[in-house]
């Protein structure tokens, strides 16, 4: 598993401001969201029509309006963001978010970085008093097989965390294959079957190789032809969203490039 933490400071710095109150939009049918740190760049994405969700790591949409049909699911990034967390779920709640969205990978020292019983504690304390009011996605956790990461972390998790009214496990995924995407997707679908959780959300996919950006357009293309249809397949996974929303990623000079268009059309 990459780390990420030079591309997730500046939307979880900008992130930590609460926004002034702003329309959420409700979703369509897709499963296809966007991962972004500039709002502005959700709307490139979006014009496709297959977007249907976005989220920045934090609990405020900060910086401007969502597109039209596309939802903004908060997310509580980890006990940084605690203080002020409740009053800005609330302001995104009351304008029609349907989710929240756990911890970002707890299961890492570089980011949420909590252990499965702490994160249980503030999960009851910070979003399960919401349940009613939105579904609860779990925190997300790596793709890591090491014994205590990735969905061995999640299983202490969620023995600590039964009653916590989860509604859906969220899971990262960074590797070199799309059989190695699949298997782990397959893998999560069956680990949330087996704690009766009715959706899966991978909240965050790439190959390794793009972690910092595409390397070899051809060979994120080829990825993302493979693996987008399949997700939309698969019952068990409702929402996905590929890392990233932003320039090198699925942009170039603020413009969907090969891999924004795979992502969208495919």
């Amino acid at each position: 598993m990459v780390c990420f933490t030079k591309l997730f400071t500046a939307g979880i710095v900008a992130t930590a401001a609460i926004a002034a109150p702003v329309e959420v939009k409700r979703t369509t049918s897709s499963k296809r969201g966007a991962a972004y740190n500039d709002i502005s760049t959700v709307s490139t994405l979006s014009n496709s029509g297959v977007i249907s969700w976005a989220y920045n790591w934090g609990g405020s949409i900060y910086g401007g309006d969502m597109p039209t049909n596309v939802e903004f699911i908060p997310m509580l990034w980890g006990a940084k963001d605690f203080g002020g967390w409740i009053t800005t779920v609330e302001t995104i709640l009351a304008k029609g978010s349907n989710y929240i969205l756990g911890f970002n990978e707890p299961d890492m020292s570089s980011q949420a970085n909590m252990s499965p019983s702490d994160a249980a504690g503030y999960y009851k304390q910070y979003i399960t008093p919401f349940a009613g009011k939105a579904k609860l996605i779990s925190p997300a956790v790596t793709s890591s097989t090491d014994s205590g990461l990735g969905l061995s972390w999640f299983e202490s998790f969620i023995g600590s965390c039964s009653d916590c009214k989860i509604s859906g496990l969220a899971v990262h995924w960074y590797g070199n294959t799309a059989d190695e995407f699949k298997s782990f997707v397959t893998k999560a679908i069956d680990t949330a079957n087996t704690h009766n959780l009715s959706e899966v959300w991978i909240t965050e996919f790439a190959l390794s190789a793009d972690a910092n950006g595409s390397s070899d357009f051809a060979t994120t293309v080829a990825f993302l032809k493979e693996v987008v249809p399949w997700l939309d397949s698969q019952s068990g996974v409702t929402r996905y969203s590929y890392f990233m929303c932003a320039e090198k990623y699925l942009l170039t000079d603020k413009a969907l490039n090969e891999a924004g268009h795979a992502y969208t059309s495919s």
